[in-house]
């Protein structure tokens, strides 16, 4: 029989997708207060693999992803997602659109063979997490990024590959400078 162990740690990303820039900005600030500094942050990019939230959202998406410092268990991702579904909440709450939805937010994390993401709506390929909260490996590390049956397009395409590649080096940084302090 194998002996319970804790999980390595993982590093904590989040997907945003919005039409305003400033509120992409603004909400990188409110995650960095909750879940630590930033630490690599992705260009800014349009969001034209998809319409499929042109509707809540409007036209014309911007997408950014931000890493942040600390390191996280990844059993918090339920939490995380919730959270990230309250902030939405009060973005939407606090108007000042002519859109229901005026910023998507989509935690995951990267441990050094996969991003995770975190997700409300179940699917054949999700893993229940609790609350509501469903995960699945959106992303395999074998030297490089591979897509699955099921990944995003716009996770498929590349794009993104720098962004979580950065992310992943930096990871193991952090992993090798715990284990040595």
């Amino acid at each position: 029989m194998a002996a319970i162990t804790q999980p390595d740690k993982v590093k904590l990303i989040c997907g945003m997708i919005s039409a305003s820039e400033s509120l992409l900005a603004e909400a990188q600030e409110r995650l960095a207060a909750a879940y630590g500094p930033a630490d690599i942050v992705s260009e800014t990019w349009q969001f034209d693999f998809t319409d499929y939230y042109e509707e809540q959202m409007g036209a014309n998406l911007l997408r950014r992803f931000v890493a942040f410092e600390w390191l996280i268990d990844p059993g918090e991702l339920a939490d995380i997602k919730r959270a990230t579904n309250a902030l939405e909440d009060e973005f939407a709450a606090a108007g000042g659109g002519d859109v229901s939805r005026p910023i998507n937010l989509d935690p995951g994390y990267i441990a050094p063979s996969k991003l995770i993401l975190a997700s409300m709506k179940d699917f054949s390929h999700r893993i229940y997490l609790g609350g509501g909260v469903y995960a699945e490996i959106t992303l395999m590390w074998r030297s490089g990024w591979q897509s699955l049956a099921w990944t995003f397009p716009d996770y498929g395409s590349g794009r993104y590959d720098e962004f979580l590649t950065d992310a992943r080096t930096r990871l193991g940084e952090q992993i090798k400078e715990e284990r040595i302090s």
